[in-house]
């Protein structure tokens, strides 16, 4: 018996796998016919032409179409994620203190807002043109620093022995970068060196000879410490040296009884502290910006305390005691009494209400001024912008001068 084997076709398979491919070809014919019917229906229903047609073309000969060119896209800076299209913000202070108002001469009071008005327009001039933040509270503070209105630079106070002893700190809230001089007797501009030991070195703070000598390395201009001293600040060091003679005698007396000490020192403390920086100086100058890529930067120096002890620093060269700045929260320059701002750190502690316990700029600035510092006896004010471009100038003395400017909007200049 034959048995009988049966083999596949191979014609049949390869015709079976023909047909196979020729339905792909049909089925992707289909849904191609159909995406491309979705689409001219898409195009052509009444919504999208009404959309369409809603937006104007300006003339490119118009004055709005060579605005909106110059304009374009705002840039967005990779860390904060913010656009600010135009959205400059500026705040400066001449420091907090002075007398009563009412009580300054009004050709000295218009004085003061003139220069404060001066300073406003250098930082303007820089933001409105998309400067950076940096560049901006820099220059706004030098121009400060060459004022002998203000406790810095060519105006600073004088220390026990009749010196200018000066400190200066900027900080940059994109990078958190900062830089600062104290202790410094021939540097003119002490912002300018604050920035060159942020970009140029490893360190945040020199002090004294070493930061003169760096500032000389890098180009800076720097004075005789003649430069500094002024027929105001000599008159003022001289009425405050003899007021403190004065004193000494009457503690000479004091001091036969030394509970009369103890109870002097107790109740008297803290209401002297912020009447001295009312009747003692109008210390500090500083600036605070928000640019158009949303970074923000502040900037702070002083000439201290009138009759300060040689040496002694405060708060300006202190990153987060007098100068701070984040792009995640605020920008912050201060002004008064160092050695409470020290202790509480006052600039960061803007920030750190802001961030973790979600207070507004407004409510963080205004507890820490009026509250916290004021309940110890601490006299002075800050100005703040936060990353939205809100502002806080809060003191608690008679007086802080101070001042803003906002794209679009005029420059505003107050004392009282």
């Amino acid at each position: 018996m034959e048995t009988l084997m049966i083999i596949p076709d191979a014609g049949c398979r390869i015709a079976d796998s023909r047909s196979e491919m020729r339905d792909m070809r049909y089925a992707i014919k289909e849904f191609v016919g159909i995406l491309i019917l979705f689409i001219l229906l898409l195009f052509s229903s009444p919504g999208f032409s009404q959309d369409v047609s809603a937006i104007p073309v300006p003339d490119p000969s118009s004055p709005i179409a060579d605005r909106a060119s110059q304009i374009a896209q705002p840039e967005l800076h990779p860390e904060s994620g913010i656009r600010h299209p135009g959205n400059w913000v500026l705040v400066i202070h001449g420091g907090a203190g002075g007398p009563p108002q009412g009580s300054m001469p009004e050709e000295q009071e218009q004085a003061y807002k003139d220069k404060l008005n001066e300073a406003l327009a250098i930082g303007t001039g820089i933001l409105e043109k998309g400067g950076a933040s940096m560049e901006a509270v820099e220059a706004v503070v030098m121009f400060m620093e060459d004022c002998p209105l203000f406790n810095a630079g060519k105006g600073a106070v004088y220390n026990n022995e009749g010196v200018a002893e000066l400190d200066a700190s900027i900080m940059d809230g994109s990078t958190l970068m900062a830089g600062a001089v104290t202790g410094v007797k021939t540097i003119r501009h002490p912002v300018s060196a604050a920035r060159l030991v942020m970009t140029q070195t490893s360190h945040v703070l020199l002090m004294g000879e070493g930061a003169e000598l760096f500032a000389k390395e890098q180009g800076l201009e720097l004075m005789d410490p003649s430069y500094f001293q002024t027929p105001a600040r000599t008159e003022q060091y001289e009425r405050m040296r003899k007021y403190l003679e004065e004193k000494e005698l009457q503690n000479n007396e004091i001091n036969r009884d030394k509970s009369k000490v103890i109870i002097r020192d107790k109740k008297q403390e803290a209401p002297d502290t912020v009447k001295m920086v009312d009747d003692k100086t109008k210390g500090t100058v500083g600036a605070v910006a928000l640019d158009n890529m949303g970074n923000l930067a502040a900037a702070t120096s002083t000439g201290g305390l009138m009759m300060k002890m040689k040496g002694r620093i405060g708060d300006t060269p202190i990153i987060g005691a007098g100068t701070y700045a984040n792009n995640a929260t605020c920008a912050v320059s201060c002004t008064g009494t160092g050695e409470y701002f020290m202790r509480n750190v006052i600039a960061y502690d803007v920030s750190a209400l802001m961030e973790y316990r979600g207070f507004s700029l407004e409510e963080a600035a205004n507890y820490l001024i009026r509250e916290k510092l004021k309940s110890q006896g601490g006299g002075g004010g800050l100005i703040a912008i936060d990353k939205e471009g809100n502002i806080a100038m809060p003191f608690n003395t008679n007086a802080m001068f101070r001042g803003y400017a906002k794209a679009r909007e005029g420059a505003v200049v107050e004392i009282y």
